[in-house]
């Protein structure tokens, strides 16, 4: 019989082993703290299931292939411990991270090479980035007067360690009394949010972004249901003006599943209130990890 009592202390995987929280400890010399060098993936466990797994882990690995870093395990291998992980910590649903780092160097410089890679899996109880009662009723947002890093810099497909720029627009949003920002591309169109995707509807129809965003596998997971429920949905070019005329607005992300934005700069989103459509997509969201169809079990 599976347990939905959490252990009293998380057990970690670090580096080889599953230790208690207490003793989940990497080296200060490690690239990721000195630098920010290493790639991660969040996942959610859901009814002692997790969701799109396969899916989560090719993007880990691609990621980590984009900046010539090397996981220590193979993907199957991986799997495996992730869902041992979840296991361990008698999780049904579950906060799931893994993060791949360059390691230690044998001397504390920028060097990438020579250095011996980390792996780093923990499982929490599922948090969301929303709280508060805001999956029901919304959040309010500002666009960032900062700037997403564009590809020219550095791909946005990979999901890098490094969020700096995130965290900002995240503290400038939250200082102006919002809950979260809307990030911008150099020229002025929308990308995506702190660790969200967007998606507006505009007659019935879904657009999201399509370009300078980490492509999200819960985007995708909306891409999917929109076609089931044989509701048009295409990328495109969004800009603020859009987002402050659209019927809806809503976000996509892994933590916090399909949510609906209902103020942007002091602008109300269609009725201020969750869409027909953002409802229809989060209920059908939900019971496709209720179903557990596309998931991975936790046994």
């Amino acid at each position: 019989m599976k347990s939905t009592d959490p252990v009293q202390e998380p057990i970690l995987y670090v580096n080889g082993a599953f230790v208690p929280r207490s003793d989940a400890k990497i080296s200060v010399f490690d690239h990721v703290i000195l630098y920010g060098d290493g790639v991660y993936d969040t996942m959610c466990a859901w009814n002692h299931a997790i969701f799109k797994l396969d899916e989560h882990i090719d993007r880990l690995y691609e990621s980590a292939h984009a900046v010539k870093l090397n996981i220590p395990v193979s993907k199957e291998e991986l799997k495996a411990i992730v869902i041992e992980t979840v296991r361990r910590n008698h999780l049904a649903n579950a906060y799931v991270k893994v993060v791949a780092t360059r390691g230690v160097g044998a001397q504390p410089l920028m060097s990438p090479y020579d250095c011996k890679p980390g792996l780093i899996i923990f499982a929490v109880p599922y948090v969301s980035l929303v709280s508060g009662g805001h999956e029901e009723t919304g959040i309010k947002m500002i666009v960032s007067s900062l700037r997403r890093i564009p590809n020219e810099c550095i791909s946005t497909k990979i999901k890098s360690c490094n969020y700096l720029n995130h965290i900002l627009m995240r503290l400038e949003a939250n200082e102006a009394g919002a809950d979260d920002a809307i990030e911008l591309d150099l020229e002025g169109y929308v990308c995506e949010a702190p660790g969200y995707n967007v998606f507006i509807v505009k007659n019935g129809e879904i657009y999201t972004p399509s370009d300078n965003i980490l492509v999200g596998i819960t985007r995708q997971t909306v891409l999917e249901l929109a076609a089931m429920l044989q509701l048009p949905a295409k990328e495109a070019r969004i800009q603020p003006f859009d987002l402050y005329n659209a019927d809806e607005v809503f976000l996509s992300s892994t933590a916090g599943g399909i949510f609906a934005v209902v103020e942007l700069d002091g602008r109300r989103i269609g009725e201020g209130r969750p869409g027909a459509i953002t409802t229809r997509i989060r209920e059908r969201y939900v019971s496709l990890l209720e179903g557990r169809t596309h998931s991975r079990l936790v046994e």
